[in-house]
């Protein structure tokens, strides 16, 4: 069910190798063919680049296997990367970022061969030409370049099995004469998402537990169409299409519940009941792109142009019953029945203009400017039944009360951005930039049951420095540092002021009124014989956007419940800082090649809430002013078993200390997979299995002063058996469509 999930994608948010996702929020396209047999990982101006283009690991391999392999990226959840010391990894494909949203982007990603990477570059702190948010990082894939007319393609089969089964094909095909260019993809996938949930909260005078199973079935078609043609040697014009369908019915949610209260005698009255949760959903996300480049000198001087349409839709309704029951789960008569429809329309206008004029001094100086315009349209309806019995157990009244709110939400961001790079000597370089953004938006409703809600006007300015340098010490040791200052605006979901009901007192909350957060990066690198690296991390969130648990006791027919609201909103500050020892090297005549990363990272978090800020309801304190040190360690290692390089085996791992979050004390992290590969002539077969331990079960704990506390498991089932056969096709040499940063990339991955 996607208001649960939501849950436990905020988990993650203070991690260094963490997961939630997004890929936003992040995004790739398709890519071929490869072949693999030394790996190189150097220091170049403002990013790590991970030279793959002759190893055989890539062969038969995914998108998504290639990048868990680069240096400094990581994942926990097996569906989203992230950078060392970054809440989010954005993906680019030659130099331009894709236009996909979370799910598709999951989807390509590891239903795409990797086989056409030529390079993985790996830019922490982006500078100030890219439309980043927040503390974001970028991963550009650099594909190989095929100069050769006619066509090629892969295809790809795989499944996967832990509580469900799950099966994935995608074809890709490129085309290339002459001067035009085509390539498509079109992908399927049918899954369902298994979880279970064991939550508790409660005071010394009454407690809540709801252990349960949430099972979401998905099934997912998508794919896009590129279309590149050259008008002349220096000028080209591109055509993207990329379209994504989700149909989630029948998500279920299913959970216990055992509810402790205190009567008017302050006696103990033990409730039991059943929550049984019902889902209805389907999105649909289209979007279109045009380009116009023209590459205006030998030097690298080039003008970028785009205008993009994106239009997201998504239709959903659920049911959600509270029912009697006693202690061992029989069902007894329905209490209360919430029945939601809450719709979802996204429209969004952008247009980009960048310039980037080099010299012959190594001096370069980028200039440009981008416009979006979003209208999301947001008709929520809520209707809530409670039921009133006879003794005969026949119904003697239902009352209903209807919740309905139209919100309408209306944005406009402008913003232009100036760098100025500088090659000083053959060893030391350095750029210097700044950004500034105007944000002006109104969030309207037209039956808010609370009045702040009818009318909520934003207007916003943003100044947003930028400054590294780069300095090779010498052939061996190379040492760069880079400042940079980010915001973090909301996503549409998180503004929709609906409710997800989780049960009868547990819900969650979006709220109109999070604002916009920002982060300030300083980052120290030093690498050595451009196999060992350092790096120091300092990042200050000022007005994090999280989800906070308020708890209060409240009154009902003269018994005393205890009453929790996950509330989306700001909620103080936080520091992290972190020191990560890496090293990527080969060994044993490449018999075996290690990425092997181990840090210590050190959480400062000041957060504080009593009120609601949707309702102004009162709560109890939560507070979180606590500190907290932990270790992080991980490796990938791939190894060949013969010398015609067509057998390999993979043992990857990584553990997550306990650390102190938003939400309070997240329990260590831990996952250990194994996999096999064999590589026969144009086809590749590979099986694996992850978490073997079941070791990857996300715990948080909090504990406020006053007594309350508030605890969360979450098994995701990261334990799966996956095999997959890839077979490649056709002329290995044909050239690439060109891929295109389309305008809307930034408002698309605030729509996850």
């Amino acid at each position: 069910m996607k208001a649960q999930i939501l849950i436990a994608s905020l988990f993650f948010s203070g991690l260094i190798f963490a997961q939630e996702t997004k890929t936003d929020s992040a995004n790739t396209k398709n890519i071929e063919a490869v072949t693999l047999t030394k790996q190189v990982f150097k220091k170049e101006s403002d990013r790590f680049v991970y030279d793959v283009s002759n190893s055989p690991v890539a062969k038969g391999s995914t998108t998504f296997d290639i990048l868990k392999q680069t240096p400094l990226l990581s994942t926990t959840d097996d569906k989203t990367l992230k950078i060392a010391g970054k809440n989010n990894a954005l993906v680019f494909i030659n130099g331009r970022k894709t236009n996909m949203d979370a799910d598709s982007l999951n989807q390509f990603l590891k239903n795409t061969p990797a086989e056409n990477i030529q390079k993985i570059e790996v830019i922490t702190v982006p500078g100030s030409e890219y439309q980043v948010e927040s503390s974001d990082g970028i991963i550009n894939i650099i594909l190989k370049k095929k100069m050769t007319d006619g066509t090629n393609g892969n295809m790809r089969m795989s499944s996967s099995a832990n509580k469900f089964f799950s099966n994935s094909a995608s074809t890709s095909i490129n085309y290339r004469k002459d001067k035009l260019g085509i390539s498509a993809n079109l992908n399927v996938s049918d899954n369902i998402r298994p979880q279970t949930y064991d939550l508790r909260n409660g005071s010394n005078n009454a407690s809540t537990s709801s252990i349960g199973n949430i099972d979401d079935p998905n099934k997912n078609v998508g794919g896009y169409i590129n279309a590149d043609y050259q008008l002349t040697d220096n000028q080209n014009l591109a055509l993207t299409w990329n379209t994504w369908f989700n149909k989630s019915y029948d998500s279920r949610t299913d959970l216990f519940n055992i509810t402790k209260s205190l009567d008017n005698d302050n006696n103990t009255v033990t409730n039991y009941s059943l929550t049984k949760g019902r889902e209805n959903a389907k999105s649909a996300n289209n979007s279109v792109n045009l380009n116009y480049e023209w590459k205006m000198d030998e030097l690298g001087s080039k003008l970028n142009l785009n205008a993009s349409y994106l239009n997201y839709n998504r239709k959903q309704s659920s049911t959600n019953q509270t029912i009697a029951s006693d202690i061992f789960q029989n069902v007894g008569l329905i209490s209360r029945e919430i029945k939601q429809n809450q719709p979802q329309i996204i429209n969004n206008f952008s247009g980009m203009a960048d310039y980037v004029k080099k010299f012959k001094n190594d001096f370069t100086v980028a200039v440009g400017g981008n416009y979006n315009k979003t209208k999301t349209d947001n008709d929520t309806k809520n209707d809530t039944f409670d039921y009133t019995y006879n003794v005969d157990g026949s119904i003697k009244d239902i009352n209903i009360t209807p919740s309905p709110n139209h919100f309408v939400y209306d944005e406009n961001i402008y913003g232009a951005y100036l760098t100025l790079e500088k090659k000083f000597t053959e060893k030391f370089s350095g750029k210097v930039g700044t950004r500034y953004e105007i944000t002006n938006s109104l969030g309207t409703s037209d039956n808010a049951q609370n009045p702040e809600y009818a009318r909520i006007k934003r207007n916003y300015n943003n100044l947003l420095p930028y400054l590294s340098f780069n300095y090779a010490i010498n052939d061996k040791n190379n040492i760069s540092y880079a400042f940079s200052s980010r915001m973090r605006r909301p996503s549409f979901w998180e503004l929709n002021p609906v409710r997800h009901i989780i049960t009868d007192n547990n819900y969650i909350q979006n709220n109109p009124f999070v604002k916009a957060s920002s982060v300030y990066t300083n980052e120290l690198t030093y690498m050595f014989k451009n196999s060992y690296f350092l790096i120091l991390n300092h990042s200050y969130f000022k007005d994090v956007i999280t989800q906070v648990p308020l708890q209060r006791e409240v009154v009902k027919d003269g018994v005393k419940y205890q009453e929790l609201r996950y509330i989306r909103t700001n909620f103080g500050d936080k520091q992290e800082m972190s020191a990560m020892l890496g090293i990527q090297k080969s060994f044993f005549n490449s018999y075996l090649t290690t990425n092997f990363n181990i840090g210590i990272q050190r959480n400062v978090n000041d957060g504080y809430l009593a009120k609601d800020p949707t309702s102004g309801d009162m709560f109890n304190e939560f507070i979180n002013k606590s500190k907290s040190n932990s270790i992080i360690v991980q490796t990938n290692n791939t190894i060949r078993l013969d010398k015609k390089k067509t057998w390999f085996v993979g043992v990857n791992y990584f553990f997550v200390d306990k650390q102190q979050i938003e939400l309070g004390l997240l329990k260590d992290l831990m996952s250990l997979d194994l996999n096999i590969k064999k590589i026969w002539n144009d086809w590749t077969f590979s099986a694996g299995i992850d978490d073997i331990l079941k070791t990857n079960i996300v715990e948080i704990e909090t504990k406020q002063a006053d007594g309350t506390y508030n605890y969360v498991k979450n098994n995701e089932f990261n334990q799966q058996v996956k095999v997959s056969i890839v077979y490649n096709f056709g002329n290995k040499k044909v050239k690439k469509v060109r891929d295109i940063e389309t305008a809307s990339d930034a408002i698309k991955n605030r729509t996850r």
